[in-house]
């Protein structure tokens, strides 16, 4: 039986307040491990945009130099508090008005949180596509003499059409994080409550929650994430559909399943780590004001 707002204790506004507060905050802190495996996520995103293997990605890196490591790594330092912010608090204010107008249909707890992730998911999508295209922009080494800095970027994407420029890929972008979203709230209190009873601490039963979440997402839509990479790294009048792009991507990689998770072992290491640490930390704060 599904609790209402009340009887749950979520339903006070400041109870809501907490959730959106927890949710950038667990983000925020998490965001020291997005500094330091950046570099993996480029090294997969170079293996992504080019199709190549981990050792040519790596030499790539290393033959830019330090100073061009890092280049890109500003805006997903931001979007990822934000996005943390909106998409923890939006879930719970969602999963409370779901819980009272659904509750007849949907009386399990998990099915309501995976609806509550998709729509919080697609509402996401909206704040986040022009920071990741702005992002695989600045990461994409073929842009450095078109593109030297932020600015140069920003400016760029300002002279396209929105659905050119800043919202590039909005489609694929708006579908990987609502199912995303909505594997992951759906999931992380079963896989949860099935790991606490093994006898571990409740911080453990967390991070290997968000974990264990993490990687099933990430496999799952790795192949929209690739997506995404090719069809926003470029910049110019040259736009082809989300179709189109698909296309050229399945025939770069070959017609070959295995081409197209090329570094996908490297991505999902990277979100399971950091995808555990923010469900340790948001559950901790949820637990400490609960």
């Amino acid at each position: 039986m599904t609790l209402s707002p009340a009887q749950d204790g979520h339903g006070d506004p400041k109870g809501r307040f907490q959730r959106y507060l927890h949710g950038g905050t667990s983000s925020l802190l998490s965001t020291l491990t997005t500094v330091i495996v950046f570099p993996v996520y480029k090294t997969v995103f170079r293996q992504q945009l080019h199709n190549t293997p981990v050792n040519p990605a790596v030499k790539q890196l290393l033959k830019e130099g330090p100073v061009k490591l890092y280049r890109g790594v500003a805006p997903p330092l931001l979007m990822k508090t934000l996005t943390g912010t909106l998409l923890f608090g939006l879930e719970d204010t969602l999963y409370q008005n779901l819980s009272l107008s659904l509750h007849h249909v949907l009386s399990t707890p998990a099915l309501l949180h995976a609806l509550a992730g998709f729509y919080a998911g697609m509402v996401e999508a909206v704040v986040s596509t022009p920071f990741e295209r702005v992002q695989n922009v600045l990461q994409n080494g073929r842009n450095d003499q078109q593109l030297p800095n932020l600015k140069s970027v920003l400016t760029k994407l300002k002279e396209q059409r929105v659905a050119s420029g800043f919202y590039r890929a909005f489609i694929p972008i708006t579908a990987r994080n609502a199912l995303g979203s909505s594997l992951y709230f759906g999931l992380k209190g079963p896989v949860c409550g099935a790991v606490s009873t093994e006898g571990l601490p409740p911080m453990i039963s967390s991070f290997i929650s968000g974990t264990l979440t993490s990687m099933a997402i990430g496999l799952a839509l790795f192949p929209l994430s690739v997506l995404v990479v090719n069809m926003q790294a470029q910049v110019g009048d040259d736009v082809k559909g989300f179709t189109a792009c698909w296309k050229q991507l399945w025939k770069s990689r070959h017609g070959s399943v295995a081409q197209l998770y090329r570094g996908g072992y490297l991505l999902i290491l990277r979100s399971c780590i950091t995808w555990g640490i923010t469900t340790t930390i948001y559950d901790i704060q949820e637990k400490r004001s609960g």
